[in-house]
């Protein structure tokens, strides 16, 4: 198996743990990176696992989801409390997924991209592992069972 890897940096958002017993329950933000990556039995014409070029919208994606967004989980008790405040408070991008973890945003950025890579390789090229980055000092792994 051949593999390469992405990086994303410097996608700036907030999240919370509302059923954290700590500091995390607060809302918070980290500069977040991704790391993404690709494997392949094969390259293609240009001796590439992936393209890297030709991940515009992938990123675009990301941008959309990621770039100054507040992440709440879909169970939130506050969810609809936070959506009050769209347009109100300054918080005007909130984004609901399934966990905001950073655990859940590694399975999350690996779903995305792997979907991606999928279609857009005719299925030749998957995503192996997505490393989450929700700062400098601590990150979480998403990679399927049978895939390391």
């Amino acid at each position: 198996m051949l593999t390469c890897t992405k990086r994303y940096d410097d996608f700036p958002f907030a999240h919370r743990a509302p059923h954290h017993d700590g500091h995390c329950k607060l809302i918070h933000g980290h500069n977040w990176s991704f790391e993404i990556t690709f494997s392949a039995a094969e390259t293609d014409a240009n001796g590439f696992v992936m393209d890297f070029g030709k991940l515009k919208a992938l990123r675009e994606t990301f941008g959309r989801l990621f770039d100054h967004t507040f992440l709440l989980n879909e169970d939130d008790p506050m969810i609809d409390d936070f959506k009050e405040f769209v347009g109100v408070a300054g918080i005007d991008n909130i984004i609901t997924v399934k966990d905001c973890s950073s655990e859940g945003v590694a399975k999350l950025v690996w779903q995305l991209s792997n979907a991606y890579v999928v279609k857009h390789t005719d299925g030749r090229v998957r995503v192996k592992k997505v490393v989450v980055y929700e700062d400098r000092k601590n990150s979480a792994a998403y990679a399927p069972i049978g895939n390391l």
